[in-house]
């Protein structure tokens, strides 16, 4: 069956921080705090500026998530909406679940006039970088680097 796709809300916010939970174990073995991940994934679904959460839904149970955040580029007078903490739970995986929340997020960032959609993904993630391939990203030239606070 086709999962269906709907944005989140804050009645949401708790199952949508225990699949970030769970995401950042699985792909960088990495514990995530709750009381830092709650208010976090409060503070996006408060401010639609910050972003957006779409759920995948099976049945009504929530078997997927995708959040985008934008970058403005001034190259391209336009934004970038960026696709993160992506999780599909594991007795849905290879349902089309990540796929149809991908054509969902692309066709709205289109009618709202993003100038593309990006993504990154942990350098060993194999499986996840082939899925990624799998519905038109690209490897570019860049590299993600960053500074903590």
């Amino acid at each position: 069956m086709k999962p269906s796709i709907r944005p989140a809300s804050m009645a949401d916010a708790a199952m949508i921080a225990d699949f970030n939970q769970r995401l950042a174990e699985e792909s960088e073995g990495k514990k995530l705090a709750g009381h830092q991940i709650r208010p976090g994934v409060k503070a996006l679904l408060s401010d639609p500026n910050l972003g957006r959460y779409f759920l995948a839904e099976i049945d009504g149970d929530v078997v997927g998530q995708l959040m985008i955040t934008y970058e403005w580029s001034d190259w391209r007078n336009g934004l970038f909406w960026w696709i993160q903490s992506v999780y599909v739970d594991p007795a849905a995986r290879r349902n089309g679940v990540f796929s149809t929340l991908y054509q969902h997020t692309t066709a709205l960032a289109r009618s709202e006039g993003a100038c593309g959609v990006r993504l990154y993904v942990e350098k060993d993630n194999n499986k996840a970088q082939h899925t990624y391939r799998s519905v038109g990203f690209i490897d570019t030239n860049y590299r993600v680097m960053e500074t903590e606070f």
